[in-house]
């Protein structure tokens, strides 16, 4: 089957500003476990790289118990949700988990070796071997796992749509994603990467505007609770409409129907 890029987003941006309603009822326990975990990370520990990408890693448990219910809503309809995400975690969550890991898992693994590597950088040194010989080591060491970095990215965008047939128990993996999708692999990649950049620029702007309004107004520290409430919940939403179009595509490519064996 080929895919129309219109016909995807269309339908993704659609299913979401439609059921905005559900959305707020199904984030609200993920919601406030993220932002407990933000607030908790940022008064006990000093905030570096590492630990940003270590929160992020735990951040992923609640995201999976709302990206697979979330995603169960757009195959199945609400009626087969069985329980609000966050009140429990069963099989299901884990083998999305472990489908998540062998798709994006070496991008992580990748990023995490970027950041150990390149460290702190001042601009002004770049380019300027005389003075200082360790950067020029850095950045060389750097350029090959920042190339590996975006290819492995654009292959998890690739193969990430199978993530929707783990969320309705069936035995998926990237290599039979990869087959449902020959033919199709740009349209995919690009669909989920607009989307995953709308969520970005939109994420953003729930971490500027209401944290200038309220330093302007001398709040600093209810500054910072506000700007991550609101942000979280962005970020959250951006979440809600990748799995929305990763279920969208999964289901044009598959034709998949509850109870009917796919081909």
């Amino acid at each position: 089957m080929k895919l129309s890029f219109g016909a995807i987003l269309s339908e993704s941006f659609g299913f979401f500003f439609a059921r905005l309603g559900l959305f707020f009822h199904l984030v609200t326990i993920p919601w406030i476990l993220s932002l407990a975990l933000r607030i908790l990370t940022s008064a006990t520990t000093e905030q570096t790289l590492l630990t940003v990408l270590a929160e992020k890693a735990i951040d992923v448990i609640p995201t999976v118990m709302f990206q697979v219910a979330w995603m169960r809503l757009v195959l199945l309809g609400p009626e087969r949700i069985e329980r609000l995400p966050g009140l429990g975690w069963s099989r299901r969550e884990t083998a999305f988990l472990l489908h998540l890991l062998k798709v994006a898992g070496v991008t992580f693994a990748l990023i995490v070796a970027f950041t150990l590597t390149v460290g702190t950088i001042d601009p002004t040194m770049v380019g300027d071997a005389a003075a200082n010989p360790d950067l020029v080591r850095r950045e060389a060491m750097a350029a090959p796992l920042g190339i590996g970095f975006i290819v492995s990215a654009l292959l998890a965008l690739r193969v990430s749509f199978g993530l929707a047939g783990t969320t309705v128990d069936l035995p998926w993996s990237p290599r039979r994603s990869w087959a449902y999708g020959r033919g199709n692999g740009w349209t995919i990649i690009g669909s989920l990467f607009l989307v995953l950049f709308t969520g970005a620029v939109a994420t953003s702007i729930a971490v500027i505007v209401p944290l200038a309004l309220l330093r302007n107004l001398g709040a600093d520290t209810a500054a910072a609770i506000v700007t991550w409430t609101v942000a979280i919940l962005v970020s959250y939403g951006s979440a809600a409409l990748v799995a929305t179009t990763q279920a969208v595509i999964w289901r044009r490519l598959t034709s998949w129907r509850e109870g009917v064996p796919l081909a």
